[in-house]
């Protein structure tokens, strides 16, 4: 389970780090990884923190009409800004893929991008993935070594394929949309979590392995036409 929930990270990290130098690509990928895996250890090992994130910190007007109103606590606020970073980053992502590739030398848009930027933004978003997927793992072992041993063993399996997973995104332009357009489902997911109306995890992974599923036989496709051509 903790590999299923990895895959969006391996998706933000694999997108992220590709618009960096290629000498620069694995080093950021394997800092981003090793930062999840001591998020998540860290979390596991502050429980007490870490269900305290559930407990109210204010309330927010709710229907003004009845009068009712909404408890907001730490989780909500995290999921809530974490969603809006995602869909904002996946928005702009898109937008450059759209709209031309901004690897020209001497870009404006390039300099900006750097290795200590591209590592906090994906500090950022392991906070935020980190969170989801330790709540998960409380949720389903009472062991703490159990979940430690699994989320090392995930991160450890991610390590081992976010390499090839990132070569095969930017190899084909429609997957590297397809897989941002997962990270915007994603973003809006958290959004509405912290709303206490989140979309079943069930559904989200079922609408991602369909489409990956109908995107291999659209490149298969591609590639049979290419050969008769």
């Amino acid at each position: 389970m903790e590999i299923v929930l990895g895959i969006d990270n391996i998706i933000f990290i694999s997108i992220l780090s590709s618009r960096l130098p290629v000498h620069q690509q694995d080093k950021a990928r394997k800092i981003g990884l090793s930062f999840a895996m001591g998020t998540r250890i860290l979390l596991l090992l502050s429980l007490s923190w870490l269900m305290g994130l559930t407990a109210p910190i204010f309330e927010l007007p709710f229907d003004l009409a009845d009068k009712a109103t909404r408890e907001v606590s730490g989780r909500d606020l995290i999921l809530f800004f974490g969603g809006l970073f995602l869909i904002y980053k996946s928005t702009v992502e898109i937008h450059h893929k759209l709209e031309g590739d901004l690897r020209e030398e001497g870009s404006i848009a390039m300099k900006t991008i750097t290795l200590t930027s591209v590592i906090t933004q994906i500090i950022l978003l392991d906070v935020v993935f980190s969170l989801d997927s330790v709540i998960t793992a409380i949720g389903m072992a009472n062991q703490l070594w159990v979940m430690i041993v699994a989320v090392i063993l995930a991160i450890l399996v991610m390590m081992f394929s976010v390499r090839s997973v990132s070569a095969f995104v930017e190899k084909h332009p429609t997957v590297k949309v397809l897989a941002l357009s997962f990270l915007l489902l994603i973003g809006v997911s958290l959004l509405m979590e912290s709303f206490d109306k989140g979309i079943p995890k069930g559904y989200i992974y079922f609408a991602m392995a369909f489409s990956v599923f109908v995107e291999m036989l659209n490149l298969k496709l591609l590639k049979r036409q290419s050969q008769r051509g």
